[in-house]
């Protein structure tokens, strides 16, 4: 099972040391200094977990998980701060946060905290969304076609995953744009998501100028028109 984690903290030393446990323990770790390279991890890669120190050079991090709460209502978040007040951490959760850790803290005590999110994720996790020929991968973030490995750009597979996960479920444009791409508010042109759908259509259905997959909602959107089951 792929075991993804997002560390942002500023501290060097901190950062080593939660860097080096966690990896010790068979963890994946991207470790981030910044919120922008934090944005740049979390779009680039398959993130189940994330561990944010609130006050940054660069920023809040409440504002940025704020944010990828709108991408992601799965990925589970760590706040590990110094702002230990009651009403700190209400606004940690009330930006998304799923757990909080004040410092100074037990290393020990984190790892336990992550251990505790895998093993739950684990036996709650869904390995496979199928539709009919198409089978999604969540495990390995491949798709096959007829047991076929198909080749996909990020942003095709992540389109696809958010298709096959809202069914029937006609979805804008802005929502596949919010989705897709808005971790700091600013919106890509709406024509990225066209494009995206049509080389996603490409790949996936039989006959792309007719497509019986994903559908156009005139004036709307679009729609995923096949029932999608998670195994």
């Amino acid at each position: 099972m792929i075991k993804n984690i997002l560390l942002l903290e500023d501290e060097q030393s901190v950062n080593r040391g939660i860097t080096f446990t966690l990896n010790k323990e068979g963890y994946q770790v991207f470790s981030c200094f910044n919120i922008r390279q934090a944005e740049e991890v979390f779009r680039d890669n398959y993130i189940q977990l994330m561990i944010c120190d609130i006050t940054l050079q660069d920023g809040n991090s409440l504002d940025w998980i704020r944010c990828i709460r709108k991408k992601s209502k799965t990925v589970h978040v760590i706040c590990l701060t110094a702002l230990d007040q009651e009403m700190d951490q209400v606004m940690g959760y009330e930006a998304g946060a799923d757990d909080y850790i004040t410092k100074p803290f037990s290393l020990a005590v984190l790892s336990l905290k992550v251990q505790a999110y895998f093993k739950k994720l684990n036996k709650e996790n869904v390995n496979f969304i199928k539709s009919e020929s198409i089978k999604f991968s969540l495990m390995d973030m491949k798709v096959y076609i007829e047991d076929k490995v198909v080749s996909l750009t990020k942003n095709e597979w992540r389109m696809l995953q958010i298709f096959m996960e809202h069914p029937k479920q006609i979805l804008s444009k802005k929502q596949l744009l919010e989705k897709l791409f808005d971790i700091d508010g600013n919106f890509v042109d709406e024509n990225t998501v066209a494009v995206n759908v049509r080389r996603l259509r490409e790949k996936i259905e039989k006959n792309p100028a007719t497509p019986e997959i994903i559908k156009n909602i005139r004036g709307i959107g679009y729609v995923w028109d096949k029932e999608c089951m998670k195994e």
